[in-house]
């Protein structure tokens, strides 16, 4: 597959060619880039349309309420993991915002590549896209320069890429094999393949969940230059299907496990190791909590399966805790969710409704409906706030 990059500067052609990559040049009138172009709060969706993958973005208000700005072709196209339907990625993370939310990545599932936009508010430019090294890509991660691109079809895989400016650049020899196992396929199982991917806090370790293939966290360490540990360390998760995870403010994982609708903390040692904290179940009407979002001490699963959003927090010790199992009714196949920088505002995404929820965070971690976005493409998943 060609690689395709708009080149706006002489550093970035000079970089460009360097690597034997494919260039072409940008249209007339294109954005100011860079972190101090990012000045407006925004909101964008990922399509996943197997004819076209788009974002759409929208213009955030101060009150949380948002309005459509415009729809940006990635020039790739998604596919859905088989079995799924309200959540074709079946993942946490396809579309993620990067170096201070200067930069905006999709994946594209059936085209098995990433693309890259440059943000301003809710303006985006296609700047490149680039093979995500491996098949189906689910989920991507950052921490500062460096980009982690999960892949959840067959055997699964993690690659790592460095920022060049605006340009994914792969980092020879940073890719790892997740042996995801038999069961696993292309497009993955919803329920086996890998779901998200992230560095923690200290970006000492590189964190992948793995579903039913191994019902287990994958850690490597990262090195100087983020040079990735040879294999993992494994850790099985307190319950099966580890779905998605935010951290505390301790640094802890903090991970929705959706077979029985739990959630599990752990402490990450230094050997990549987890060491359960505690694990919670909410209510047994809630089905299939899946996705993470977490806020001033304060965490919110979306549940697929009953169309609602569960809060919890924790004790002195780290112990997960039930604040309200029915925080806030959304709506059909409730699944992504995110939450505003500034920790006052919720927005979740419902791919079996084609909604976007938004809920004002309270004290003591309450939800208050703000709006409801209708008219989202179906099936959608991936869901960024800046």
């Amino acid at each position: 597959m060609k690689l395709h990059i708009i080149v706006r500067a002489g550093a970035a052609a000079t970089l460009a060619a360097s690597l034997g990559l494919i260039a072409t040049t940008g249209g007339a009138g294109a954005d100011t880039f860079g972190p101090s172009a990012h000045h407006e709060q925004a909101l964008f969706v990922e399509s996943e349309s197997t004819s076209g993958n788009r974002v759409l973005s929208y213009w955030r208000s101060s009150d949380g309420t948002i309005s459509f700005q415009g729809s940006y072709a990635t020039n790739g196209d998604g596919v859905p993991a088989a079995g799924a339907s309200a959540d074709p990625l079946a993942s946490q993370g396809g579309l993620t915002l990067i170096n201070n939310d200067s930069e905006l990545v999709a994946v594209n599932s059936e085209s098995d590549t990433v693309s890259v936009f440059a943000v301003n508010g809710p303006h985006l430019t296609f700047i490149q896209q680039v093979p995500s090294e491996g098949l189906f890509p689910d989920s991507v991660a950052s921490d500062g320069n460096l980009v982690a691109v999960l892949n959840a079809g067959d055997s699964g895989s993690v690659a790592e890429y460095r920022l060049f400016g605006d340009l994914l650049v792969p980092i020879p020899g940073q890719v790892r094999n997740l042996n995801l196992g038999v069961a696993n396929v292309n497009p993955p199982d919803f329920h086996h393949g890998a779901g998200e991917v992230a560095y923690t806090p200290n970006g000492q370790h590189l964190i992948i969940t793995t579903k039913l293939s191994t019902n287990a966290f994958e850690v490597f360490s990262v090195g100087p230059f983020g040079a990735l540990g040879t294999s993992a360390v494994t850790t099985t998760a307190d319950n099966p299907l580890p779905f998605s995870f935010v951290f505390d403010a301790a640094g802890n994982v903090v991970s929705a496990e959706a077979s029985n609708s739990s959630v599990s903390t752990y402490a990450v040692n230094a050997n990549g190791s987890l060491s359960s904290i505690g694990t919670v179940s909410t209510a047994p009407g809630d089905v299939a909590l899946c996705w993470f979002s977490g806020a001033n001490g304060y965490f919110y699963g979306s549940n697929a399966g009953s169309g609602n959003v569960s809060s919890f927090d924790e004790n002195a010790s780290g112990d997960p805790q039930v604040v309200n199992a029915n925080a806030a009714t959304a709506h059909g196949g409730t699944i992504d969710s995110a939450v505003s920088p500034d920790g006052t505002t919720l927005y979740v995404e419902s791919g079996g409704a084609g909604t976007i929820d938004a809920y004002a965070i309270g004290s003591g971690g309450t939800l208050t409906p703000i709006e409801t976005i209708f008219n989202v493409p179906l099936a959608s998943e991936g869901i960024a706030v800046s």
